[in-house]
């Protein structure tokens, strides 16, 4: 049985740290280049399965050479890929252009990623999961995987990321047991948790608050900031993680700590352990 099914984006990044953020009619000096795999679903999964969870991922990329080096990544890093469909269509590519303090500013192509289908066979491996963790994808089909999701007794989980404000996730948003938000995020989507559903709201360098009719908070930790990418995807990943059988200030803890991992390295796709974890987590008390 699988712990946790992701579902979403599974993209390949180009990441450029750049000395300065260029303006139009401007020039700005590469610093630093990474390729690797990317993408929000394939990003959460990538943390949970090197945080020994059992996990696979729903979604797609092309028919190519970095849609198949994201397979092999993913792969190596124990997510299950079974249901990662191999597309007609370019793997989508993202471009990311850092900063010095680690701002992002990201292009990309529509690509491959939102080409998956859900069908029967979607609906049997839902009969065997533990929990759903959504992320920014079509809405149409997000609230199809909540539907199926929620007839069979399996809790969900949704990080619908930037686009939350232009993307018509209210459906989607109704059937989320714990919803992963930015403050900003937060505050464009204009609406407290309903009754049932947590919020969990990520603050940055200053933490993170649960939201579930009361508050909870932890104030974060102090990190060498290099790339903001992906640092969301793991902050997901790590609550999930230790979620399912720790407290909620565990849980924020532990996101916590997976964010500050993700800040501190080159590009989205975050390499981590239980061991990091825990000496960050024994450092701060």
């Amino acid at each position: 049985m699988t712990d946790i099914l992701c579902a979403g984006h599974a993209n390949w990044d180009v990441t450029l740290q750049v000395d300065r953020l260029p303006q139009p009619d401007d020039e700005a000096r590469i610093t630093g280049r990474r390729q690797s795999g990317g993408g929000s679903a394939a990003n959460a999964a990538a943390v949970l399965a090197q945080l020994q969870v059992d996990t696979a991922l729903l979604g797609s990329v092309g028919r190519d050479e970095r849609g198949q080096e994201i397979r092999r990544e993913l792969t190596d890093l124990g997510v299950e890929t079974g249901l990662l469909e191999a597309v007609t269509a370019e793997t989508t590519t993202k471009y990311l252009i850092v900063d010095q303090v680690g701002e992002v500013l990201m292009l990309g192509n529509e690509g491959a990623n939102e080409r998956f289908d859900i069908d029967s066979g979607t609906s049997e491996t839902l009969g065997d999961v533990e929990h759903l963790h959504l992320t920014s994808q079509r809405p149409d089909t997000a609230l199809e995987l909540a539907r199926r999701a929620a007839e069979r007794g399996v809790s969900v989980s949704f990080d619908p990321g930037r686009r939350v404000a232009d993307r018509k996730y209210e459906p989607v948003l109704e059937r989320t047991d714990l919803l992963f938000v930015t403050e900003r995020e937060f505050e464009s989507i204009g609406r407290e948790s309903r009754p049932g559903q947590t919020v969990v709201v990520k603050r940055g360098e200053r933490g993170a608050q649960l939201r579930d009719g009361g508050v909870e908070t932890h104030s974060g930790f102090d990190a060498n900031v290099v790339d903001t990418a992906g640092a969301g995807d793991a902050f997901a990943g790590g609550f999930l993680a230790t979620r399912r059988h720790r407290s909620a200030a565990d849980a924020l803890a532990v996101a916590n700590a997976c964010g500050a991992v993700a800040v501190q390295s080159l590009g989205a796709r975050t390499r981590l352990s239980w061991d990091d974890i825990d000496a960050l987590l024994a450092d701060s008390a």
